[in-house]
């Protein structure tokens, strides 16, 4: 998969790597804004104790 992405991106090796880098980061970003707090509510670290 990543010999895959590596030959599709365009440009020298200096250009890929900050394309490369700047996907990384909108996949980070993405995960932070959608996908963790939408799996959030069924994590088992919600589940407190203490005080019951």
């Amino acid at each position: 998969m990543y010999g895959w992405l590596w030959r599709h991106l365009p440009g020298p090796t200096v250009v890929r790597i900050l394309i490369a880098a700047l996907l990384v980061a909108g996949v980070v970003a993405a995960c932070f804004a959608w996908l963790y707090p939408a799996i959030a509510p069924y994590m088992p670290f919600n589940d407190t104790t203490v005080g019951e």
